[in-house]
């Protein structure tokens, strides 16, 4: 019994002491460059997501939209404000016809889409017509369905160019058939190439869209270039700036940068 006990004994001892040495190894971390990739591409996934059925930034490169909005300005588009179709989708997807959930745009709404052209250059304009009204500029002013939209006369926007020029132009307040109000300029005084129109006739699923920078903006009176735009090719309705710059700082010009933002312009709404 004696030598059969000792070797128990010694057997208990020796698991006892494996057991100690494991609990005092150090715990490594699991696979760390694979918790990182794969939280990388989480990441990637839920930009995607966001990006396709949420919010797309967006900034502005030209003057159409002055004074509503300016070069440089950043803003955030809702994409489910109109429902989805192929161009709410990364790289314009043909994965399906038409739109989902639609919501047709209201008038008045600032609205980014797909130049019915080539499908795939983003425009940003205001939506003023829609499917089977008459639209035509006269003078300057935008008739609906033969009737002169109301529009007054406020003080001159002051236009500063990136060469330190300084112009006065001519703004107005117009004010749609809905009650939709939102500010115009006029450069040219409304004797500009468009301010004098044939009158267009919207066809069934299309809207008019017209810049608010009247005399430059190149919007749905050039028929050859932009026309009326399908309902299929809106991207989505621009809702808020997140931020804004005057371009007078290089991306290499850190010093600079706190200088060029227009601290007044962020986080504001777009009517």
């Amino acid at each position: 019994m004696a030598p059969n006990d000792a070797g128990k004994g010694h057997s208990a001892e020796e698991s006892a002491s494996r057991s100690d040495e494991a609990e005092t190894k150090p715990v490594k971390p699991a696979g760390g460059i694979v918790e990182t990739l794969r939280t990388i591409v989480y990441a990637v996934l839920i930009a995607l997501v966001v990006r396709t059925v949420a919010y797309e930034p967006f900034n502005i490169p030209s003057g159409s939209m002055i004074p509503t909005l300016l070069v440089g300005d950043y803003l955030f588009v809702s994409k489910f404000s109109y429902g989805y179709s192929r161009y709410s989708l990364p790289f314009g997807l043909p994965l399906f016809n038409g739109r989902i959930v639609a919501d047709p745009p209201k008038r008045g709404d600032v609205a980014v889409f797909k130049l019915p052209s080539d499908n795939a250059t983003d425009y940003i304009k205001r939506v003023v017509g829609f499917p089977g009204e008459r639209i035509q500029v006269t003078d300057g002013i935008l008739h609906i369905n033969g009737k002169a939209v109301e529009r007054h006369r406020i003080e001159d926007y002051v236009m500063h160019s990136q060469f330190g020029t300084v112009q006065r132009v001519p703004q107005y307040v117009e004010t749609l058939p809905n009650g939709t109000s939102y500010r115009i300029i006029e450069t040219d005084h409304n004797m500009g190439s468009m301010d004098n129109t044939p009158e267009y006739q919207v066809p069934d699923g299309h809207y008019f869209m017209m810049g608010d920078n009247r005399d430059n903006s190149l919007d749905s009176r050039a028929l050859d270039h932009v026309g009326f735009v399908p309902f299929e090719n809106y991207v989505g309705r621009a809702e808020i700036l997140f931020f804004s710059t005057d371009q007078s700082a290089r991306i290499w010009e850190v010093w600079k940068w706190p200088f060029a933002i227009r601290y007044s312009r962020l986080f504001r709404g777009i009517d």
